[in-house]
């Protein structure tokens, strides 16, 4: 029952492992707060009612109390350190992505996006350094996605999707979040936190889905009249249908790019009234 109603005022979580720090950090901070909360007004109310006004009694004149001050202000201060020293130890696990699982798709056949994955202050890889590399780009008002496997060396001809982001379970994922446009926010709440999509900026995050399913998102950074309908949905199928999906996306690429030359070589080849000429 406890755990049900901390959940109503938590992060959402479940997805994935760093949300899932996330989540328990809020609980443990919450309940703390809570302990904290209700020993304060119980004292006030006690005093209210003990210490209240009755007929023909005088108050004590009381200037002070130091064992009590320096008593509640050292508590108070190791309730901080012990808050700080739990949320830096955790950090780590909320920061840094842990490898692929066995069952998670196989990077080294996926490929590595032109091969310039690498870790920094900012980006954060699993320890053996492999990762899925997708690109998120916000756009008014929707997310671009683009995932490895370009036919050029300069990331031309890129699967990429729209809205739905499909990934393989029991996979790390890394996101370079970036925006064409204006501010945008990539926040899937059950994947862990909120990160911008800054014009000419790049941030990073992760996350790893253990099973199958779809969880959803929202632009959380007012971005113009068209914000509300800025959604994000991710979703998770086995490695073998990421596989597979990945595959038809770069088909219709190739069938959408022949059928484009060939609408070129026709408007070259008209002439007359109707010819195309090249500025």
């Amino acid at each position: 029952m406890i755990p049900s109603t901390l959940a109503f005022f938590t992060p959402l979580s479940g997805g994935s492992p760093n949300a899932n720090e996330i989540d328990s950090l809020y609980k443990i901070t919450l309940v703390v707060a809570l302990i904290i909360f209700f020993a304060v007004e119980g004292g006030l109310v006690y005093a209210l009612i003990r210490f209240r006004k009755r007929k023909g009694a005088v108050a004590a004149q009381i200037h002070g109390n130091t064992r009590l001050e320096v008593g509640w202000t050292v508590a108070a201060a190791l309730i901080l350190v012990a808050l700080a020293v739990l949320t830096f130890t955790r950090l780590s696990s909320i920061q840094n992505p842990p490898n692929s699982g066995a069952g998670g798709a196989s990077l080294s056949e996926l490929g590595e996006q032109n091969n310039l994955i690498y870790a920094s202050t900012s980006r954060k890889l699993p320890p053996n350094g492999k990762a899925l590399n997708i690109a998120v780009i916000g756009r008014q008002y929707i997310w671009q996605f683009v995932y490895p496997g370009a036919n050029e060396p300069d990331g031309l001809g890129a699967p990429y999707s729209f809205e739905e982001l499909v990934v393989p379970t029991d996979t790390t994922v890394s996101l370079d979040i970036s925006s064409a446009d204006v501010v945008h926010s990539w926040w899937v709440p059950e994947l862990g936190g909120k990160f911008q999509a800054v014009p000419g900026y790049h941030n990073y995050t992760w996350f790893k889905i253990s099973k199958p399913g779809i969880y959803r998102g929202q632009c959380a950074f007012l971005c113009g009249r068209g914000h509300a309908r800025m959604i994000a949905t991710v979703k998770a199928v086995t490695p073998a249908q990421f596989e597979a999906w990945l595959a038809h996306q770069k088909q219709m690429i190739a069938e959408a790019n022949t059928a484009a030359q060939a609408a070129r070589a026709k408007l070259n080849a008209q002439t007359g009234a109707g010819a195309v000429g090249n500025p």
